[in-house]
């Protein structure tokens, strides 16, 4: 199945990093998040990557141009140009790189895309958040439902200590626990094709009108994932993010 991912916005909360390179490719341990997330729908056999590039996006296809140098050892024999590469990892990805404009919103962004989603069911995230969702789950809920669009709910964790207090006493106590209510759009999106009907141009956001169309003719569903799901906006969330990587256990790794 195509995995689409939304990797083209400016990321101006992340400007110590997004200055420079795109917020996709802004490092959790030695791999972009982007490589992350990719990886995440490879493990479940989905290896057909649609990435939509805006900002900086040549910085994202001299990542995967060169990916095999980069992520590997090699030779370089000067005297005609040569490159032996050494002990590189064998990756069956399919990386298709458009570039779907600079200032382009979410929606347009997918709906540049028409021509090469053609009548398939498809996935869809964005390139800064990462989670352990089961993406078989997922596709079985959506198969299941038969609607326009599934969207993963998620409960994020909160920034600050949580209080329960009852008649002035607390009854509970816990630091930066998930929130317990409230759910929140956690990407992972499944979409048919007809979901790009909804999408007008450029200037469309695909949380917006197009997802409210859905919702008001009863075609959008939510999968409820309980499990960990944590986005990378501001420079806290990707050291969150970096210390769980150096831990040796991240949570991203492992399904639901």
């Amino acid at each position: 199945m195509k995995v689409i991912i939304l990797a083209g916005g400016f990321g101006t909360r992340l400007a110590e990093y997004t200055d420079l390179i795109p917020k996709p490719m802004v490092e959790i341990g030695d791999k972009p998040i982007l490589w992350h997330i990719m990886n995440h729908y490879s493990q479940y056999g989905h290896e057909d990557f649609y990435i939509a590039l805006g900002y900086k996006a040549n910085i994202i296809k001299d990542y995967f141009l060169n990916y095999h140098l980069i992520n590997s050892d090699f030779s370089a024999d000067l005297s005609d140009g040569s490159i032996e590469i050494h002990d590189s990892k064998k990756i069956n990805w399919k990386v298709n790189l458009i570039n779907t404009g600079l200032k382009t919103m979410t929606g347009g962004r997918l709906k540049r895309l028409c021509k090469h989603i053609g009548n398939e069911t498809c996935m869809l995230t964005y390139g800064d958040g990462l989670s352990n969702i089961n993406l078989d789950k997922l596709l079985k809920f959506h198969k299941e439902h038969g609607k326009l669009v599934t969207i993963t709910a998620v409960r994020p964790t909160a920034r600050f200590g949580e209080l329960i207090i009852k008649n002035n006493s607390v009854s509970t106590f816990q630091e930066k626990p998930q929130v317990q209510t409230g759910w929140i759009n956690g990407g992972y999106f499944i979409f048919e094709p007809g979901l790009l009907d909804l999408i007008e141009n450029d200037d469309t956001v695909l949380e917006k009108e197009p997802l409210e169309e859905a919702t008001n003719k009863g075609q959008l569903m939510a999968y409820l994932h309980e499990g960990f799901w944590q986005c990378m906006d501001t420079k806290r969330d990707r050291d969150f993010l970096d210390e769980m990587w150096n831990s040796g256990d991240p949570p991203w790794i492992s399904s639901e």
